[in-house]
């Protein structure tokens, strides 16, 4: 080979040397970029399914609810949605598992230090605030309740009894410390349960007896004010 082709193909070997190892870390960064995305896209699609089936679960049931209407109303295919929940009954129970985990986390603020007042008419508060904002999630609990909780009964043996006892004790400290009346933390936490989400399972006869729904800022703020006088009133030690 002629020495200037030699050192023509020598060059061009060196070019296809060095800059291949220079742009080998570009595609990493393409992928790690890649698999962020596909993973959001995921998420989205994941949770466009279960709001889609929140929807129609709280209005027609699990048993009145179709594979089909999730997806059309998702807007994905039958198929895409099998991809991501196998059948009905496990696209139902991971919504009443959201579900549950938006129920119980207002409760998961209670603690010994805080004043009770101020806690339980906090906790009044955000309880009427997802009663207002998710009144369907409540409903379909609601409804999963009444029918016995058949799918969701080994969630509430587990977490919700142990979330309430430990807020139970909360409660008892507060009895003992004098900062509280005698009450029975269950029962009163079983009333500040069905006080809050009257206005989003019974939302329908709220509005027809008074005009009005919690959407409406002034009788949302009335609504809040009356139910903390309510319960604070019958549980400030005298």
């Amino acid at each position: 080979m002629p020495k200037t082709k030699a050192l023509a193909a020598a060059s061009s070997s060196n070019i296809t040397t060095d800059k291949p190892a220079r742009k080998r870390a570009k595609p990493a960064v393409r992928s790690a970029s890649a698999v962020s995305r596909r993973l959001r896209q995921i998420e989205d699609k994941r949770s466009a399914i279960l709001g889609a089936a929140l929807g129609l679960f709280s209005r027609f049931g699990l048993h009145g609810t179709s594979i089909d209407q999730v997806a059309a109303r998702a807007d994905v295919s039958k198929s895409n949605l099998l991809y991501y929940f196998a059948n009905k009954e496990e696209l139902y129970v991971n919504v009443l598992r959201d579900l549950l985990a938006l129920w119980l986390e207002p409760l998961r603020g209670f603690s010994a230090e805080q004043d009770p007042g101020e806690a339980i008419g906090d906790y009044i508060r955000r309880k009427l605030l997802v009663s207002r904002d998710r009144p369907d999630a409540s409903r379909l609990f609601c409804l999963e309740m009444i029918q016995g909780a058949p799918l969701l009964r080994d969630e509430l043996d587990r977490e919700l009894r142990t979330l309430v006892e430990k807020k139970s004790e909360v409660i008892r400290a507060w009895v003992e410390a004098g900062k509280l009346a005698p009450v029975d933390p269950h029962h009163l936490i079983f009333a500040l349960w069905a006080v809050t989400q009257h206005y989003a399972d019974f939302g329908v006869q709220v509005q027809a007896l008074t005009g009005h729904t919690l959407d409406d800022a002034a009788f949302f703020e009335q609504t809040v004010e009356n139910v903390q006088r309510i319960v604070l009133q019958g549980i400030t030690p005298r």
